[in-house]
């Protein structure tokens, strides 16, 4: 796994830790977005994926570093309830972006590159467009140690998160 260096101390949100909440993912990305890969990107992974070494892993995080990725956020269950004829209900429901435990146990957070690769995974998602520094930023405050892009395909590839000592 690339090493993926964001600037800057995590942020927390109220609940986790009490300190200040900062909301990252609140969908910072250009309103004429249209959902389409960032071409550098999709270029520099697809020769990572025909030979995976240290120039082309270079060249992936090189375009990462300027790119626009996609976090999705789903629908998690908050609260339920159970009507008189025992039928469970949705009682309230929360948006939380999606993080994946690998099988080393550390956890990622998931990002795309466009809609397509992102509705592959999940057509149900909704794309929140953010910066690969924010998408790292928002891994950290959430625990995570990696970013893991397009993790259906075309080509799936974890960058591992961290603070940098600038």
């Amino acid at each position: 796994m690339s090493r993926f260096s964001c600037a800057g101390p995590p942020v927390y949100r109220d609940g986790v830790d009490g300190g200040p909440r900062r909301d990252l993912l609140s969908g910072v990305g250009d309103p004429d977005d249209r959902g389409e890969p960032d071409v550098a990107l999709t270029a520099a992974l697809a020769a990572y994926a025909d030979m995976p070494d240290a120039r082309t892993e270079a060249a992936v995080l090189a375009a990462l570093g300027g790119a626009r990725l996609l976090v999705p956020v789903v629908a998690a269950l908050g609260e339920a309830e159970t009507d008189p004829d025992g039928l469970v209900r949705d009682k309230s429901a929360d948006m939380a972006a999606v993080l994946m435990r690998g099988r080393d146990g550390r956890t990622a957070l998931l990002a795309f590159t466009g809609l397509e690769s992102m509705r592959r995974w999940d057509p149900d998602a909704r794309p929140v467009p953010v910066p690969a520094h924010v998408a790292a930023q928002a891994a950290l405050q959430d625990g995570a140690a990696a970013l893991l892009l397009d993790v259906a395909g075309p080509v799936a590839y974890a960058a591992s998160v961290s603070v940098s000592a600038e």
